[in-house]
């Protein structure tokens, strides 16, 4: 049963730019204004974080819009401090619709006396009073269990098939995805599925930590488009390295098509210096001009499928619908066209 309350969405400072498209969709589908909750999210002097919100939140379905990326500790705390502020106003609910979720690298102990750091974000986020968290491309799928309350993780891939249908759709017959480790194989899988495309492997061989000493492509690439596939794209590093080999092992073109473009230090310039014919990221993160001036990065939005996703959460309705690209075209229409 639909709620009595209209959805509010409030946002930080993470990604200010996709929280007013998320408004801007919803507007357009409930066909009437739904605008960020008035409020400031300031830092006083010594770098501590004030939050004010202007708007009576009483009894309201709020739905914070903030992405934990760089800087990290900055947004989180942003995050924490903001549900704490609409909890202590008696807002009903309150989801944390969180696009990238920083600390999920760190979702396992990989040696002895190191934290489980995503463990650790997920209490903080429940301690602080958030009912439910929405997100996209969780970086481990078993983090959703860290949380005692519902997680609703989306998935970038759908979005994608329809991205590729349209720029390669009278080549599709060429197209081959890779995953670019053994451990990324279910999420190339998916996307190889959507695009009825045959799939292959870059297996990466390091000799010591920071370092990839060899890779090797299982699969035949010969005279194939090549699109990897991966959630993260951090110092670029690998991803290029992966495009070097494929090149190398027989492939005309590579493309990446990667969910969160964290981008960090040579990140950039790595790209724009490799063999990759494009780079494909989404919004997740909000990127500075050095990104948005690369010939061969591109960004895709993902406020049409945050903005549905956040209806259908308000509205009680299934959000795991939203996980299949014959849904997700109609929502993408004028961006996409499948004909």
């Amino acid at each position: 049963m639909p709620a009595i309350t209209e959805p509010k969405l409030i946002s930080g400072n993470a990604n200010l730019s996709l929280a007013r498209s998320i408004s801007r969709r919803m507007s357009m589908h409930r066909g009437m204004s739904v605008n960020l909750v008035e409020a400031r999210v300031e830092r006083f002097n010594d770098q501590e974080i004030f939050v004010e919100v202007f708007e009576n939140v009483r009894g309201e379905d709020m739905y914070i819009l903030q992405p934990t990326s760089r800087p990290v500790n900055d947004n989180l705390m942003e995050l924490l401090i903001m549900t704490d502020a609409l909890r202590r106003s008696s807002a009903a609910r309150i989801t944390a619709v969180i696009p990238y979720f920083g600390y999920a690298r760190q979702d396992r102990r990989a040696k002895a006396r190191t934290p489980i750091s995503a463990k650790l974000v997920a209490n903080l986020i429940e301690t602080a009073g958030v009912d439910r968290v929405l997100t996209l491309d969780l970086h481990a799928a078993q983090i959703q269990g860290f949380f005692d309350i519902p997680v609703d993780n989306l998935y970038a891939s759908p979005v994608f098939a329809l991205d590729i249908e349209h720029h390669f759709k009278d080549r599709m017959e060429d197209l081959m995805v890779i995953s670019p480790d053994v451990g990324g194989v279910a999420r190339a899988r998916d996307l190889a599925k959507r695009i009825n495309a045959p799939l292959a492997i870059v297996d990466k061989r390091r000799e010591k930590a920071g370092e990839v000493a060899e890779m090797i492509v299982i699969g035949d690439v010969t005279g194939k488009k090549c699109i990897i596939v991966d959630d993260i794209c951090d110092t670029a590093g690998t991803l290029c390295k992966a495009a070097e080999t494929l090149i190398e092992a027989g492939a005309t073109e590579v493309h990446a098509y990667i969910t969160h473009g964290v981008l960090s230090g040579p990140a950039v310039e790595r790209v724009q210096n490799s063999v990759m014919k494009s780079l494909v990221i989404t919004d997740s993160i909000e990127q500075g001009d050095k990104v948005k001036a690369a010939k061969n990065i591109r960004i895709v939005p993902t406020a049409p499928i945050f903005a549905q996703a956040i209806l259908n959460i308000w509205g009680g309705m299934s959000v795991s619908s939203l996980f299949e690209t014959d849904t997700l075209a109609p929502i993408y229409e004028g961006l996409y066209s499948r004909g």
